[in-house]
């Protein structure tokens, strides 16, 4: 191993793992098992480590552009994925994350998030050679490969799982199982439970152990027990396997749940943070080419510790989770005040918080808006949510959306919505009762959200299918393994037919590809795009329309949205001089700018 990496960072990651296990034998374990995975590293990674090393904010950089999709929905599996490489790179596209991928239990395995073999790619997706191949294929292209790793849990078909129904205590020790209820009695009290409705309760019975098990999520996703040093070992060792195959960026699933604790709620607890700053240290010491994205869905103000600090980094990145919720509020309340608060909060976070922003993604959308803002605003949360996952079923009146209801609670009133891009913006509605007028404005809503998207601080990732309008599909109702879980809606094969129609004037499909794809060249060429630009949003004087403004140097850009069905004006009389829209080319005065329905500017000073 590189010394210099070692020596940087091994007097830090001795402290914190023998502050967490207390156990010098299972420490030099570990040790050992990192010399190996850096010896075992293939040279083109280490030359590909080393250019990062030089350049460690490359995921900063303004031609960043992803996509994320399901390998077997998208072309059938990695090789069609392969097959289809110049699709992506007619895009641009530099960041895919594929959906995961690893052998999983068939039909009941939540979306690839309950594991049987973390090293071993599913036989219904592919193959490791395969894999290797379309990590190789990508690099050549400039992509980087994202993968998710599931941390906190297996499924309770992975081998340690077996061998601990099997009785092997060695095995039932890297769960938490108890014989009676009396512990489970007491992580109840004060552990909430993730689903309340279709998986009560947060443990488990297990006929063949005679134990209850873990289960925050299903029934058989078995938590495990990051107390113990060897499970903390092998998932490290799981890592660093699938980062010598070309992984270059991991997903950590569900990390605030990773660590638990009697007498917590067992979400977000200091060994959490230990254990993800273990995880950095380590990959920046075997693989520094090897980047951290973090799923942590939590208030804006709270994300900053997941970023850790500048002395002790954590994850280099984050999903943009409250960016997409706001932006579907606005859009259905065609007011961006909340909007526009969540972004200054954004704003306000340290330098070292970066997000991947996105309209959609395979989940939910989860209506976790800001209560005390919202109150401050004069808005009840309660009718404010009820509202905007109706509205986004498409029951409330005058509703251009189709989506449905996703784990509805009738006593709390909860629920989170389901939804392509496109249906959720109206085109499947115009479609559906032949009105052309209602599609060209769903083309619109679908062009302005990815506008306003894209001004954001971060870079962009697209939902396959997002890029060609594809609209809700219903079959999944007909199959009795996915109908009960309303996300499948927007977790549908990819419609190559309609891909084809990107080339052909007066099509949906064109015109939303080639608005995108407008857009998208905008951000590579503009200085006010980069990784050092000034971000921060203006008032506008109406809140139908939102405003970013981005500065690099002496050069300035305006970024205006209209959330509205109707023309407005907008006022930002502090800003002085010419500025000329990039789409129309249209020389404005920012003291008063026309907006047309649902409309999008980029201005540039002059």
């Amino acid at each position: 191993m590189i010394e210099v990496r070692r020596k940087r960072h091994e007097n830090e990651l001795h402290e914190k793992y023998m502050q967490l296990y207390h156990n010098e034998q299972c420490y030099e374990e570990l040790m050992q098992s990192l010399e190996e995975a850096y010896q075992n590293r293939p040279v083109e990674l280490r030359r590909l480590d080393n250019k990062r090393e030089k350049e460690p904010n490359w995921y900063r950089n303004r031609n960043m552009l992803g996509i994320t999709m399901y390998p077997k929905l998208f072309a059938g599996g990695l090789n069609g994925v392969i097959e289809h490489l110049d699709y992506l790179s007619e895009q641009k596209i530099t960041y895919l994350h594929l959906m995961p991928l690893l052998k999983m239990p068939h039909p009941y395995n939540d979306g690839g998030y309950a594991v049987e073999d973390f090293k071993q790619v599913d036989p219904e997706i592919g193959t490791n050679e395969e894999l290797e191949k379309l990590t190789k294929e990508l690099r050549k292209r400039g992509i980087s490969l994202c993968l998710d790793v599931v941390m906190n849990h297996t499924a309770d078909t992975h081998e340690w799982a077996m061998r601990a129904k099997r009785g092997e205590q060695e095995y039932m020790d890297r769960y938490q199982c108890y014989e009676t209820r009396e512990i489970p009695d007491q992580f109840e009290k004060t552990m909430p439970q993730v689903f309340p409705e279709t998986a009560p309760g947060n443990f488990t019975w297990c006929e063949e152990m005679h134990r209850h098990v873990l289960t925050t999520f299903y029934p058989y996703q078995w938590d495990l027990n990051y107390h113990n040093p060897k499970v903390f070992n092998e998932m490290i060792g799981n890592i660093l396997y699938l980062a010598n195959m070309g992984v270059e960026v991991f997903r950590i699933d569900a990390v605030p749940y990773i660590w638990k604790e009697l007498g917590t709620n067992c979400r977000n607890l200091p060994q959490v943070h230990s254990i993800v700053r273990m995880l950095r240290m380590i990959l920046e010491m075997v693989c520094p080419g090897v980047i951290l994205k973090g799923e942590v869905v939590m208030e804006p103000k709270e994300l900053p510790v997941y970023f850790g600090t500048e002395q002790e980094p954590e994850c280099h990145m984050l999903y943009g989770v409250s960016s997409m919720v706001n932006l579907w509020a606005a859009l259905a309340t065609r007011d961006t005040r909340m909007l526009k608060h969540q972004m200054d909060v954004i704003h306000s976070l340290p330098k070292n918080c970066y997000f991947v922003n996105y309209l959609r993604c395979h989940d939910d959308i989860g209506w976790g808006l800001d209560e005390e803002q919202e109150k401050k605003l004069e808005i009840d949360p309660i009718q404010h949510k009820e509202y905007l996952y109706h509205f986004f079923e498409g029951t409330y009146p005058y509703s251009f959306a189709r989506g449905e209801l996703y784990n509805y609670d009738p006593v709390t009133k909860d629920a989170r919505s389901c939804g392509t891009t496109a249906s959720l913006c109206g085109i499947e509605k115009g479609g559906f009762e032949g009105d052309l007028e209602q599609v060209k404005q769903g083309i619109q809503r679908v062009l302005m959200m990815h506008a306003a998207c894209m001004s954001m601080e971060g870079f962009v990732m697209l939902s396959s299918g997002d890029e060609i309008g594809q609209v809700n599909d219903y079959n999944y109702k007909k199959n009795p393994d996915t109908a009960a879980d309303s996300r499948y809606l927007h977790r549908s094969p990819f419609q190559w037919e309609n891909a084809e129609k990107r080339k052909k004037p007066g099509t949906v499909q064109y015109a939303i590809w080639n608005g995108l794809k407008q857009m998208e060249e905008f951000r590579r060429e503009e200085n006010c795009f980069g990784e050092t630009a000034g971000i921060s949003t203006w008032d506008t004087g109406n809140s139908s329309v939102f405003a970013i403004r981005r500065t690099a140097g002496k050069e300035e850009l305006i970024c205006l949205a209209n959330f509205s069905e109707y023309g407005q004006n907008a006022w930002l009389n502090c800003l002085e001089g010419e500025y000329e829209d990039l789409f129309t080319g249209e020389k404005l005065e920012m003291n008063s700018v026309w907006m047309n329905p649902y409309q999008y500017r980029w201005c540039v000073k002059k």
